[in-house]
């Protein structure tokens, strides 16, 4: 089986792309990631892509006057690395419907929370001010639908007694860092298939 080649979108700090390389470098990854791109200039994960000997660009989307235009450019930067994989970790952009669409069933996210409960912003601050007993993150295929498309994984976070924002973001980040890369790696080994909308995973590879 060929080995897939990954291209991951960030905006910050670069803790999922970190939690994906150490999975690539530990070989519980059947992929190579070999672009990391940001939006922004000072995304702090690109010094830890180049670090690691990863190809980064920036794609500054305060340089377009459009999304359209923006969307165009961050696709073009991505297909220059011919990924069957695109992975958005921490990417703080709404990507277009043309866009998506380009990379259907080929592009996941990562979000904190159990989708779909708390899709987009503050969610941790949400989850605490509605008072509920756990929290989580969620990796999904993009669909045009904002943080709607289909489930690969979640993880559960309880809520305790004396949680803030930063504390329980910090135990949800820690799980996210567990089930980014086991749904990523799950791609890669081809062991994912979306039929009406929900994800069906094989036991074991094709083959």
């Amino acid at each position: 089986m060929a080995i897939a080649r990954i291209v991951v979108l960030i905006s910050g700090r670069g803790s999922n792309f970190t939690a994906l390389a150490d999975a690539e470098s530990q070989g519980a990854l059947a992929g190579t990631i070999v672009a990391v791109i940001s939006n922004r200039g000072d995304a702090r994960g690109l010094a830890l892509a180049a670090d690691r000997g990863v190809a980064t660009a920036v794609v500054d989307h305060a340089a377009f006057a459009t999304r359209d235009a923006f969307d165009a450019a961050l696709a073009a930067e991505i297909d220059r690395h011919a990924p069957d994989l695109v992975v958005l970790a921490g990417f703080m952009r709404v990507l277009g419907a043309p866009f998506v669409a380009r990379y259907a069933g080929r592009m996941i996210n990562i979000h904190p929370s159990l989708l779909p409960d708390y899709a987009g912003l503050h969610t941790h601050r949400r989850a605490l001010a509605d008072g509920v007993a756990e929290h989580g993150c969620t990796v999904h295929f993009v669909t045009p639908d904002v943080d709607g498309g289909p489930v690969i994984l979640q993880a559960r976070v309880p809520v305790v007694a004396g949680d803030d924002e930063a504390r329980l973001a910090q135990r949800v980040l820690v799980a996210e860092h567990r089930i980014l890369p086991q749904s990523v790696n799950l791609f890669c080994e081809r062991r994912l298939r979306i039929e009406g909308g929900r994800v069906q995973i094989a036991e074991r590879p094709p083959g």
